[in-house]
């Protein structure tokens, strides 16, 4: 009897459109185990979940959540986890929802990260490690493609991509780059349009105050020959805070930050792409690993909340901001340019990877292998590229 009375109070709880935090966490537990793919997969597995299986919103809802994440800073697929939280159990969801899609992949990749600081520099493990690295190259030019062709979509955003990518190379960062871009593209807009309303300012005002929030922590790792935790976490804090497009953008990020300034090797930041990869979960657990490199077990601790804080505190701050802003022109010319400028600065980054991975014939041939297969089976978890090109690499280094 008192069975039947929980499941009529559980069914009534449904009815009202509330589901109890044990259900949210578990759900998220379970897709953060085994979410691989990236971000279109993991959303394509919670839509299952939420839409078809369970039934906790409409398809329509569920795809303005999709155009909402895309409007603020952080990983998509954990803010679409973060809003179906909120969505069935307010702010308590949302905490869940995000905590429980993020900690497998961060245990896991802390156990990797552990293992790689103990075993890394061993000759058997770069043996390993060696095929990996244009195996990750290959990947990361697979996605440039997917996100070249959604964001390059007309001359003049083309042309800002082109111009973003050149004042990489000479030296301006990629933050600066990136969110110069955006307002180059606001500019635009405003420029054809000739019309501005205090409206649409006004809906543009949280993403345009977004890059000053780089000026409140002042974190300038470049010279500073050690590192504490703290500065770990202010420095993925403020990387959390201005991460705009693909996952893969961290990256770029980090090789300004940390690389430039001789704080982490570029060959540990391409491991720690790979580790991003072998995963479940967002990529970004990645910041794990360099924080676990950076200060050990209180440095991977201090990556991991710096980075994902700033998504938790976005989605619940400007969640009732963003029907509004998904209408506004400008933003969606901000966004529009934003999208240009992550894709230039991916493409940066990946030309300084593979100019570190790409030594020999052997690397050619596995990067080119690594680029067949992305593009031919396409619906393949990258997890098996770099797996394949570890052991290809290991093979051929025995020929």
């Amino acid at each position: 009897m008192d069975n039947k009375v929980k499941i009529n109070k559980d069914n009534i709880d449904s009815s009202k459109g509330k589901s109890s935090i044990k259900e949210i966490t578990l759900l998220f537990l379970k897709l953060g185990s085994t979410a691989f793919g990236g971000p279109a997969a993991h959303i394509a597995m919670m839509e299952s979940e939420v839409v078809r299986k369970r039934k906790w919103m409409d398809h329509q809802h569920f795809l303005d959540l999709i155009g909402a994440t895309n409007l603020i800073p952080g990983p998509n697929s954990s803010e679409m986890a973060m809003h179906c939280g909120h969505e069935r159990g307010g702010y308590r969801g949302l905490l869940a929802a995000g905590a429980a899609f993020i900690l497998p992949a961060v245990i896991i990749t802390m156990l990797f990260a552990w293992l790689y600081s103990k075993y890394g520099t061993l000759p058997r493990a770069e043996q390993f490690i060696y095929g990996i690295k244009p195996a990750v190259v290959g990947i990361i030019l697979y996605a440039l493609y997917g996100l070249g062709k959604k964001a390059f979509k007309n001359n003049l955003l083309i042309a800002l991509g082109v111009i973003t990518l050149g004042v990489t190379f000479i030296g301006v960062g990629e933050i600066t780059a990136l969110f110069a871009c955006g307002f180059a593209g606001v500019a635009i807009y405003l420029f054809k349009t000739k019309v501005i309303k205090g409206d649409k300012l006004f809906q543009f005002a949280p993403i345009a105050i977004t890059p000053f929030l780089k000026y409140l922590f002042p974190v300038a790792v470049g010279g500073v020959v050690s590192i504490s935790a703290m500065k770990i976490f202010l420095t993925f804090l403020k990387v959390g805070a201005l991460l705009y497009g693909s996952g893969y953008v961290l990256f770029a990020f980090l090789d300004s930050e940390l690389v430039s300034a001789g704080l982490l090797t570029r060959e540990q930041l391409m491991d720690a792409v790979a580790v991003g990869q072998f995963t479940p979960g967002p990529v970004l657990s990645a910041a794990t690993f360099v924080g676990w490199q950076l200060y050990g077990f209180p440095g991977a601790v201090a990556a991991t909340l710096g980075i994902f804080l700033p998504s938790f505190l976005f989605v619940s701050l400007l969640n009732p901001l963003i029907p509004k802003m998904r209408k506004s022109a400008i933003v969606s010319a901000f966004m529009d340019a934003i999208n240009v400028g992550s894709v230039a600065v991916i493409m940066a980054v990946v030309i300084s990877m593979g100019r570190d991975a790409i030594v020999d014939w052997r690397s050619i041939l596995i990067l080119l292998i690594s680029i067949f297969v992305a593009f031919k089976f396409n619906k393949l978890n990258s997890a098996f590229i770099v797996i394949g090109g570890s052991l290809l690499g290991y093979l051929l280094l025995l020929v």
